[in-house]
């Protein structure tokens, strides 16, 4: 195997964070480098700096190093870590060899030093036309095609909620839940797809796709269908060869664009429900030459969607009926509802409940976590359908680096009451042993959560740490300092306390304003060198991140379709992962590929070291470090070395359980149970179910972006601005010279 590797640097670019991929590096021209893997982090910064050859690639000021981290099955997405010293840029080798079947070479972005003139950085108005922004403040439209008008303050009217049971529709599994493909959640934007023949129906109305003799027999076919119909309609054309027809009330209530569009795009939508909106006006263009709205493209998804997956209302009636299947099959798993009292009026009606808040784990993850790694990381990701709402996800990791989530919450948002709710029931059901890690975001609501848990996300049951993008983020809303985050990121990934000691030193020098604020946060909640190593190494949430973009497809459906896509997809994952690892089992591995990886890249490392033999037979030698260039004379038959920290050791004994192979395929052992037919199902007797009426999404019109990016969202590592007065760089219009000589001459006049 080469001793050496490709590495592609960008630089005076941007990283892109929310791609189909994950993170992504773009800059004009990047640079291509080959490196030895015994290059010092100090040698690889100079090289850099050389080859780039510019004014402003001084020094540089922080490396990112973008790599792939497995999600459900052989698909990933890219995160980044940085690269900070030699123990993190040795720790980047590894993981480039383990997963060297997927990437041919490195992939960094550094940053340079910034002048005064980079640092007064202004940020600009931020304009969105995101479908996702779209979808989470749509209009409502009833079923006739009506929009439906209110304030958000209606009472719940339990006379019109559908019969779940008449409508099996919220039963049917649509080939997009049991697909696992990461991909498949982000399709381009302009696809080709296959044109289906759509069939004649059989109801009187038109569809796309029927077929007539002439150009009589559709004009004889309108005429039917308008006294039918009771509706009129005007002829804008009329050839040999077209005829062109519009109902006089198109545009105002007349919603059969709508519904031929919802039925041309059916298939599509079934195989992707995340299928962008640009998509559908594309299809729609290249089907029948014409070019509908926006939001009319979106109506007709939604009416798709709801074909497809049924309704809003009727899944949620559906959905205590489908858990209740899924137990019976499989009497361990854990479902909790929280329900509130429904009122007609200001009559209670006993017989039906308003959901609240569904906790839910199934029993193969329930057991899976006994088997990984004691950490779970948590977080919350907003519904984009008919009713507001919030999934909560909670995940861990096995010895082999594969995500495994654990348990999953919809609730009303991100509340105290709400994140209560989840970290109870998930300690109470799932995370039952002592001694685990909970890694979350800095939000308010889940620290009084833990606060309120009486100690069971506690020291010495657990150790409740945050996420140092996150740290980094607040630090840099609180101080507006750009070029200081890197080092708060640093002080963060510090392995030992001198580290930490010198680069908490280096922000205070920069101010005590910084480690003040800095220090109203518990070290061991954010240091590796503190932590106990009750992280495992993640100084980040990414982990449940990456499912929450997994599930991003998933998030604007109704109700019970989400809640039967995690349970088909996890069935899908359990399955790939238990062969693979009986696969690896029966080819006689005892490690995990992530084990393999990590030794094999410190065997190569270990060209760091220099050997010289002064005594053979007496097993004396003299070793010299690279680069320090310290020496230690080794007596390996007396058991000594000068730095006092001999050992002659069995590393075997020192890998811990939860990577051997045997406890990766304990993690998979558990078998999802299939539920069968609907009518096989035991009989529910429960409460009727509906949504809460005050979650119901009421704004009209496509909304103006209402968050404010931070860098969380888009970092802050993008060109240095030019100004386009002059041309030059590192300034904007604004504080241009030549703009002052101008408004001077201007006033002079």
């Amino acid at each position: 195997m080469s001793d050496r590797v490709q590495l592609k640097v960008y630089y005076f670019g941007q990283i892109l964070l929310q791609t189909s991929e994950g993170v992504k590096f773009i800059c004009d021209n990047p640079l291509d480098v080959v490196i030895p893997f015994i290059i010092s982090f100090e040698e690889l910064k100079g090289l850099i700096c050389e080859k780039i050859d510019s004014e402003r690639a001084k020094k540089i000021s922080c490396v990112l190093y973008r790599y792939p981290l497995p999600v459900f099955g052989r698909f990933v997405q890219f995160q980044t870590r940085y690269v900070t010293d030699e123990a993190s840029m040795q720790e980047m080798f590894p993981m480039y060899i383990e997963n060297r079947a997927q990437i041919s070479f490195i992939e960094l972005y550094v940053e340079f030093e910034q002048s005064e003139t980079d640092r007064n950085i202004l940020r600009e108005d931020y304009n969105s036309d995101s479908e996702e922004e779209f979808e989470s403040n749509y209009e409502c439209v009833g079923a006739d095609g009506v929009e439906a008008h209110g304030d958000g303050t209606m009472d719940p009217d339990v006379t019109e909620v559908a019969d779940a049971l008449a409508n099996d529709m919220p039963f049917a599994e649509p080939s997009f839940m049991r697909v696992l493909d990461l991909e498949a959640m982000h399709v381009p934007e302009y696809p080709e797809y296959m044109t289906a023949e759509v069939p004649i129906v059989a109801d009187g109305e038109f569809a796309v796709g029927m077929e007539f003799s002439s150009r009589e027999a559709v004009i004889k076919a309108i005429k039917e269908y308008s006294i039918r119909r009771s509706v009129d309609y005007r002829v804008y054309e009329s050839e040999p060869l077209t005829f062109y027809a519009k109902c006089t009330q198109y545009g105002s209530g007349c919603d059969w664009l709508i519904r031929t569009i919802a039925e041309a795009i059916k298939s599509l939508v079934e195989a992707d429900p995340s299928l962008k909106v640009k998509s559908v006006i594309a299809e729609v263009q290249s089907k029948f030459n014409y070019t509908v709205s926006y939001r009319k493209a979106w109506l007709a998804k939604q009416r798709a969607v709801e074909k497809i997956f049924g309704g809003w209302e009727a899944s949620y009636e559906a959905l205590p009926i489908w858990f209740e299947a899924m137990c019976h099959k499989e009497p361990s798993a854990v479902v909790h509802f929280e329900t509130m009292p429904a009122y007609q009026g200001d009559d209670l009606v006993s017989h039906i409940r308003v959901l609240h808040r569904v906790f839910w784990s199934y029993y193969p993850c329930i057991k899976a976590f006994r088997h990984c790694k004691p950490f779970v990381q948590v977080d919350g990701t907003h519904l984009y359908g008919k009713y507001k709402g919030c999934l909560l996800v909670a995940v861990s990791q096995d010895g082999n680096n594969n995500i495994v989530p654990i348990a999953f919450a919809i609730v009303e948002g991100e509340t105290s009451d709400a994140w209560h709710f989840f970290l109870s029931n998930l300690r109470q059901h799932v995370v039952t042993r002592d001694g685990v890690g909970l890694i979350s975001d800095r939000h308010e609501s889940i620290n009084a959560a833990v606060e309120r848990s009486n100690g069971a996300w506690s020291p010495p049951r657990a150790f409740h740490m945050f996420c140092i993008r996150h740290i980094e983020s607040n630090f840099l809303q609180k101080f507006k300092a750009p070029y200081l985050q890197k080092l708060v990121v640093s002080i963060g990934y510090s392995r030992t306390v001198r580290e930490y000691e010198v680069r908490y030193q280096r922000l205070r020098e920069r101010g005590e304003a910084y480690t003040n604020w800095l220090n109203r946060i518990p070290r061991e909640q954010y240091a590796l060198a503190f932590d106990g190593g009750y992280r495992w190494g993640h100084m980040t949430t990414n982990l449940v991140e990456c499912i929450n973009s997994v599930l991003k497809g998933a998030r604007n459906l109704p109700i019970t379709a989400l809640v039967k896509a995690t349970f088909y997809r996890l069935n899908e994952l359990f399955t790939r992962k238990r062969a693979e690892a009986e696969a690896r089992i029966n080819a006689g591995h005892v490690f995990s590929e992530v084990v393999a990886s990590k030794l094999h890249a410190n065997q190569l490392a270990s060209g760091n070291i220099q050997v010289s033999c002064f005594d053979r037979q007496n097993e004396v030698f003299e070793v010299r470090e690279m680069p320090s260039g310290l020496e230690f004379a080794v007596d390996l038959r007396g058991l000594r070395c000068d730095c006092g920290e001999f050992q002659r050791l069995d590393w075997k004994l020192y890998v811990h359980d939860v990577y051997k192979m045997d406890q990766v395929r304990r993690v998979y052992r558990a078998r999802f149970r299939p539920l069968g037919n609907p009518t096989t199902w035991p009989a529910y007797n429960g409460p009727r179910y509906v949504p809460n009426p005050y979650l119901r999404r009421v704004s009209k019109g496509r909304p103006r972006m209402t968050r404010f990016l931070n860098e969380m969202d888009t970092r802050m590592l993008r060109r240095p601005r030019r100004c386009t007065l002059c041309g030059a760089e590192g300034h904007s219009r604004s504080r241009c010279r030549r703009s002052a000589g101008t408004n001077a001459n201007g006033d002079a006049q």
